[in-house]
């Protein structure tokens, strides 16, 4: 009787345990140099996908950072359609009008679920005119991980697009030819996936230092001519505007920061992609410098602006989820203090702890707000699928102070209206609306509003404004909708919060 078979013996409960057999029975490829080092590389996608152990009816996943530049999910879900896969579920940090390609897909029926943060171009309309049979479930990013972590979603492959790897897995986005910077997303889903591919532009030597995702998340890699154009990562939603009214309006927001109580040394700022919010961080600074006040940190998706204040020495600390072009990106790598987080350390609520539970002050974009400041980023004055959730409602609820810019009117359409088409971040949330026509403030914030009529801005009642609003553009013809829901609008902590129908087509 051997020394195993004696264990077994004296301790049955110990049957399970197995005899040594040889150093490399349990990792044959340390026997042979060449698979040690090269046993993830793959030849080809298809390859890569073969040996993921994908099949039908199974969830993928990628992330957006590249927005409109990314090349990866277009290309891995054409390939997917070519190789006779269906009824996928897509599972995208979001999506753009870059995938339009989408659309043939879910009409051959290669996907069938879609969950996204949000979507725009001509997918977002085929959707909202009925191109599905489920609908869409529009998420948070930090509701996303929430759904993960639940095991709601569960991803079966995460298809990852990086600019350079190392033979193991560990890649970044802030070096290589094609630099996106924070992969905050992806790490999300190096950390959920059951199996992570990464598409990636260049394999460089090991190690691949620092890693944004590390070699024990990566199962699979393989290297293909373009995972995106970071150019394109500072259009659309994330542009740099010269607009006048915009640029007032992001005047009156750092006005309203600068009075509000909340601007203080140490204080804490999110600004967002939207062209306004943007825009009042340059506002910033000047105030900061004037005030001698420097700001403990700046959260969420990172803008050239705020890197701008952090290398003035104005912000101590950038938190980065994303970068909102390139020179965030470069930051990113120069600057020991622009840390990269995931989403989860960003804005989960299921979380030990998020870093938006730390804000002070954030500046957020809408499509409307209405009378009682419910915000809708998700659907146009058409009734269409637009915009995106993104870390919109996870911030709002958090931060000690939110404001929302917007225009009083976009085309003579009104942002004030009387009851949003689709409420994504609950009027509790928000705090004040600074348009080009006034400030109006939640009044569940008498304070607040004190503090600013103090300072001699120009505060109105929100009735006002709406009544101006409509003054100006006459009252919108309702949208017609019919009783089809094509998408479920999900709160941060997985609740539904609304629903979007389905736009209903005109008759002739």
């Amino acid at each position: 009787m051997n020394q195993t078979e004696l264990l077994h013996v004296n301790f049955p409960h110990l049957r399970e345990l197995k005899p040594f057999d040889t150093a490399h029975s349990a990792t044959p490829w340390l026997a042979d140099k060449d698979a040690r080092l090269n046993r993830k590389l793959c030849a080809s996608l298809e390859e890569a996908i073969t040996r993921s152990g994908l099949r039908d009816g199974m969830t993928i996943s990628f992330h957006h950072a590249f927005r409109e530049g990314d090349r990866v999910i277009n290309t891995v879900v054409a390939t997917l359609a070519r190789l006779g896969f269906k009824n996928l579920t897509l599972a995208s940090s979001s999506l753009m009008t870059c995938n339009d390609g989408l659309i043939e897909h879910i009409q051959s029926g290669v996907i069938r679920k879609i969950y996204t943060s949000g979507m725009r171009g001509k997918l977002a309309d085929a959707i909202s005119h009925g191109l599905m049979e489920e609908p869409v479930q529009i998420h948070s990013h930090g509701g996303r991980v929430k759904l993960l972590q639940d095991g709601e979603l569960k991803i079966d492959v995460a298809f990852l697009g990086v600019p350079c790897s190392d033979a193991f897995g560990n890649a970044n986005g802030t070096q290589g030819r094609s630099c996106c910077g924070s992969l905050g997303y992806a790490m999300v889903d190096a950390e959920f996936a059951d199996k992570v591919v990464l598409l990636t532009e260049e394999v460089v030597p090991f190690p691949n230092m620092p890693a944004s995702l590390t070699q024990d998340r990566v199962d699979l890699i393989v290297q293909v001519e373009s995972v995106g154009d970071p150019a394109k990562i500072s259009v659309g939603a994330a542009r740099v505007t010269s607009n006048p009214r915009e640029l007032m309006i992001a005047r009156y927001a750092a006005d309203v920061i600068e009075h509000s109580g909340y601007f203080r040394d140490g204080f804490s700022l999110q600004t967002g992609s939207g062209a306004a919010s943007t825009a009042a961080t340059r506002f910033m600074a000047e105030k900061m410098e004037r005030h001698g006040i420097k700001a403990r940190f700046a959260l969420g998706g990172i803008t050239g602006s705020l890197v701008d204040l952090h290398e003035k020495g104005l912000i101590e600390t950038l938190l980065d989820t994303q970068c909102f072009d390139g020179e965030a990106a470069a930051s990113l790598r120069r600057n020991a203090n622009h840390v990269e987080i995931s989403t989860n350390v960003y804005a989960n609520p299921g979380g030990k702890a998020a870093s938006c539970d730390q804000l002070d002050v954030v500046i957020l974009s809408a499509l409307e707000i209405d009378t009682d400041f419910n915000v809708n980023v998700i659907t146009g004055s058409d009734g269409v699928m637009r915009g995106a959730s993104g870390g919109h409602c996870d911030v709002a609820a958090a931060a000690n102070l939110t404001i929302v810019v917007a225009p009083l009117l976009r085309s003579r359409i009104p942002t004030v209206v009387k009851r949003v088409t689709t409420r994504l971040t609950p009027g509790e949330s928000i705090d004040v609306l600074v348009t080009d026509h006034g400030i109006a403030v939640n009044p569940a914030r008498p304070e607040v509003r004190e503090r600013l009529v103090a300072a001699g801005l120009k505060i109105v009642d929100i009735e006002a404004l709406y009544q101006r609003a409509i003054s100006l553009s006459g009252e919108p013809k309702p949208i017609a909708f019919t009783d089809r829901i094509v998408g479920v609008i999900r709160y941060r902590d997985g609740s539904v919060i609304d629903v979007v129908r389905q736009v209903k087509e005109e008759e002739l």
